[in-house]
Order: C-alpha cells, then structure tokens, then sequence
C-alpha cells in the first residue's frame, strides 16, 4: 500500500510547500485546490506519495506550515509509467501517525473493548479445563477476540517516543481490559463447577497449569518470537494478521489462571499465573521497544506531529 495526504494549509503556505515537494522521488503525484478548505480555511494539497517518503513529506509539512491538518489514507495502487521503477522499490512501513491512531482505536476502554475482553476470558478459562484440540481451540479463539495485546503494545510506543499521554493510555486500557479478562474467567470458572461441567481437578491437574507454571526455554523463546512478531506487524502495517502474535503469547491463559485460582482460594496458583503473565507482558513492552526504537533511528527519524 502506498499513500494519499489530504494536506489543507493556509494559502500563505501553499506555494512554498508545493515547490518543496514537487523535486521529491518518492511524491509520485501532486495537486492543489487553491480555496477548497474551509476548516481549516486556506488550500488543499494532495499527495500521493510512496511509503519510503512519508515521513519526509510530513517532515516538511511540519517545518515550513506554522498550521496545517493533514489526512493520510491507503492507496492500493499507483499506476504512472514515468515512475514505474520507483513505485515497485517501494517499502512497507507504517507512519507513526497510522500506528498511533491504530493502536488509540484499538484500546478505547469502551464496552466494546470490555465485551471482548471478558469473552476472551470465557474462552481462555473453557480451555483451561480441558485439553488436546478443544484447548488449543479456546485458547486460540481467545486470543483472535481479546485485543489484549494492543494496550501493552502501546505502553512500548509512549516509552520510545517519550510521550507520557500513550503511555499513561496503554497502562490504563490494560490495567482495565486484564482486570475484566481475569474477573470474568473466575465467574466463568465458578459456573462450569456449579453445573458440573468442570470440576476443580479439571483445572489444577491440567497440564497447560504446569507449562505456565514453569516454562521451558523453548517456550519462553516461542513467547519472544509473538512479541518481536507483533512489533513488526504493527510497524510493517500489517495490522490483519495481528492476532497471530496473540496467539504465541500465553497473556490469555496466564491471566485466566488467575481468576480461576481466585476462586479456588490458591494464591500460590494465580501467583504463578500472575508470574507468566508478568513474563509476557515484559517480552512484549521490551521487544516492541526494541522494534519501535530501531525504527525511529533507521526510518522514521521523527517525532510524530502530534
């Protein structure tokens, strides 16, 4: 995917900003409606513009406009002979814009954002008291519903971009999104004993219990490899496949063996899931700061706009 910037700049600006633009490889296209925005009021400028030259757009967007809005949006396609070549070299990145109001999207801490949370814990705590395939089921489906990993995800953006707003967002949407996954396991957990679809052994002689409990190096690295695979989902604009990196993590059944041994009266057992949790947790907020990091220095080399 390429990109389309809806730049509107005061008319002052306009001329100055075109003629900075225009000599740009990677601005495949360039137009202007001189008087065409009202709000805010001046002229329209629309770039269609590689992935490998945004952030240098926004960059002097940024430097030579003292106000602007701008709108970015996918372009599926740019068909120019001329450019043809150039167009085909062309990079998947994300701007740090794009990234930020996905991630702001998706940790709103709004019913929807709680709905889903608590149905991944239904999900994650059915499968902990089971196993083989209806197990590897659950867990999967909960992980694909939850939006659990966004919210930590997002804490790694406010640290690497110093931007105390993101980072107090994240914590907050995970704090709230975790506590109703866990919350929501234990009830789920106390309904399946009182029907007698599950019992207590059902959950503490799992076997699923004892890897989270006590995790090989294997496992831990496959762990890792989810959280360094959400960092370059999100960074690569790849946001469709996001739940993938979910899935390798154990966030889901560590946070519902803490509900679930909550009502058990085992702290020793939700201590250990806690534990796991914290594990993952840390894989994700240090990998995606790894990623986020590199690319600040090799790609972006800017601070967002806003």
């Amino acid at each position: 995917m390429h990109r389309a910037l809806s730049i509107a700049v005061p008319a002052a600006s306009t001329d100055r900003l075109l003629a900075d633009l225009a000599p740009l490889d990677a601005v495949i296209a360039l137009s202007v409606s001189r008087g065409a925005s009202v709000k805010p009021p001046g002229d329209v400028i629309v770039a269609h513009v590689l992935n490998d030259g945004a952030d240098e757009v926004l960059r002097r967007v940024e430097a030579l406009c003292p106000q602007f809005s701008v709108a970015t949006s996918e372009v599926s396609a740019i068909l120019d002979p001329d450019a043809h070549d150039r167009v085909l070299r062309d990079v998947d990145e994300a701007l740090w814009e794009e990234i930020a109001a996905g991630l702001r999207h998706q940790i709103r801490v709004t019913p929807n954002f709680l709905g889903l949370m608590a149905l991944g814990g239904v999900l994650a705590s059915v499968g902990m008291t089971t196993g083989g395939t209806p197990q590897v089921l659950a867990f999967v489906a909960a992980s694909i519903i939850s939006p659990g990993f966004e919210p930590i995800a997002k804490v790694a953006l406010g640290l690497v971009l110093r931007q105390r707003v993101a980072l107090k967002l994240g914590a907050q949407a995970a704090l709230a999104g975790y506590a109703v996954f866990v919350l929501t396991a234990g009830l789920t957990f106390l309904l399946l004993r009182w029907t007698g679809a599950a019992t207590a052994d059902d959950f503490t002689g799992n076997a699923e219990l004892g890897r989270l409990a006590h995790p090989t190096a294997a496992e831990v690295l496959f762990s890792a490899a989810g959280a360094l695979a959400g960092a370059v989902i999100m960074s690569a604009y790849r946001r469709s496949v996001i739940a993938g990196a979910l899935v390798a993590l154990v966030l889901m059944p560590a946070a519902a063996t803490v509900g679930m041994a909550l009502t058990l009266g085992r702290p020793d057992l939700a201590a250990e899931g806690l534990e796991r949790f914290g594990l993952d947790a840390l894989l994700v907020v240090g990998l995606c700061s790894l990623v986020f990091g590199i690319k600040q220095v090799a790609v972006h080399r800017r601070r967002p706009l806003l």
